[in-house]
């Protein structure tokens, strides 16, 4: 099926080709949503080879550049791109993801972490309406929301699929996070073993739908029965779909009849660590029991912190040239040098200060502009 023409893009699609679907993806450079502004750049995402030349950026140029940063669906958990959650029959991942659905849904924390309320469209294709319902009021009872949005019925991926799914995201552009339960309702099934790379090429067409309409799409799939020391070793199929993926999880129950499981995480946003769970008896909820995790983080930045005091309710938005602002906080970098860290720190200031930083060229110079999103905040 055809797939809608992005309507918006930092940077021309060289020889893209229009109407393509998700399972053919032709973009040069994949394109973020929303507006760009001055020298604001998606992030960088994997290229498909094209043409003669590399698209190529000198490390100059890449400083003196934003990247676009959208804050994680799940902070430490969840974040934009492709994940893959595994785990045996009966386990609880269908528990698990409307669980995770809900919360975003809501933008309730989730374990004590900040979610970013958004839509959610979850694809429950194992389940029937009826047991939905059923399941979903014994876990939150009589607080439904209207952006939890579920369906039981889907077509393949480079069929009906694709068109079902643009449609949905063109109709409801609030949507953040997609979950597909599971990954084989939607595969193609007349093979039943795949190659490495049919299965990572699989992914990467997804990822690079996901990143181009700024959401998170979770993939639920199973683990086979051999066990092994690496629990990611065990999610069904081969490695390509682990190595393609930017996030993977893993829920393992020691025993079948137990309450009890560990979540194993490795992903590129977010370090290796393993949390265990409880399930609540009677809301079948999954609580966080503990966490073990890589316990470095990143410390905090002293001239990050400075910026952001700049700018608060009461003075929302601050705008100058990098030598006004060096002044301002009182630091020994030199302005091009806090404009660099700047750029490169732009995520950081969004995501933990709520703050919308900006540089860009205008007729008298270059500006820097701090912003308080509120909603973020």
């Amino acid at each position: 099926m055809n797939a809608l023409n992005e309507k918006t893009a930092c940077m021309p699609s060289v020889g893209a080709d229009a109407g393509q679907s998700i399972n053919n993806l032709n973009e040069s450079i994949p394109t973020g949503a929303g507006e760009c502004k001055g020298n604001l750049r998606p992030p960088l995402q994997v290229v498909p080879i094209r043409g003669k030349h590399f698209d190529t950026v000198t490390m100059e140029e890449l400083f003196d550049t934003v990247y676009d940063s959208t804050p994680p669906v799940i902070d430490g958990l969840l974040y934009n791109g492709v994940s893959i959650i595994a785990g045996s029959g009966k386990v609880g991942k269908s528990f698990l993801m409307a669980q995770i659905g809900y919360h975003v849904s809501t933008g309730t924390p989730l374990w004590g972490m900040p979610v970013r309320k958004c839509k959610v469209l979850y694809l429950a294709l194992e389940d029937s309406f009826s047991r939905l319902q059923k399941r979903l009021y014994q876990m939150f009872g009589g607080t439904p929301t209207k952006d939890f949005v579920l369906t039981t019925s889907a077509g393949r991926l480079g069929d009906s699929f694709d068109e079902q799914l643009i449609n949905f995201l063109e109709e409801n552009p609030d949507t953040g996070l997609v979950i597909i339960d599971t990954l084989i309702m939607i595969r193609d099934t007349d093979g039943d073993n795949y190659s490495y790379s049919e299965d990572y090429d699989f992914i990467m067409k997804l990822k690079q739908f996901a990143l181009r309409r700024n959401i998170c799409i979770v993939l639920v799939h199973h683990t086979r029965k051999e066990s092994s020391s690496d629990p990611f070793d065990m999610i069904s199929g081969t490695k390509g779909l682990y190595a393609a993926a930017d996030a993977s999880f893993v829920l393992m129950k020691e025993k079948r009849e137990s309450g009890e499981a560990s979540l194993y995480v490795t992903g590129r946003d977010q370090p290796d660590a393993k949390l265990s769970l409880v399930r609540d008896p009677e809301k079948l909820t999954w609580e966080l029991d503990s966490v073990s995790a890589d316990a470095w983080t990143e410390p905090k930045d002293p001239v990050i912190e400075a910026v952001a005091k700049l700018v608060a309710e009461e003075n929302p938005v601050w705008e100058g040239t990098s030598t006004e602002l060096a002044e301002l906080i009182r630091t020994d970098l030199k302005p091009n040098a806090l404009s660099m860290k700047l750029n490169v720190k732009a995520g950081m200031l969004r995501r933990e200060y709520g703050i919308q930083y900006t540089n860009t060229r205008k007729h008298e110079g270059r500006r820097i502009q701090l912003t308080l999103m509120r909603d973020d905040v």
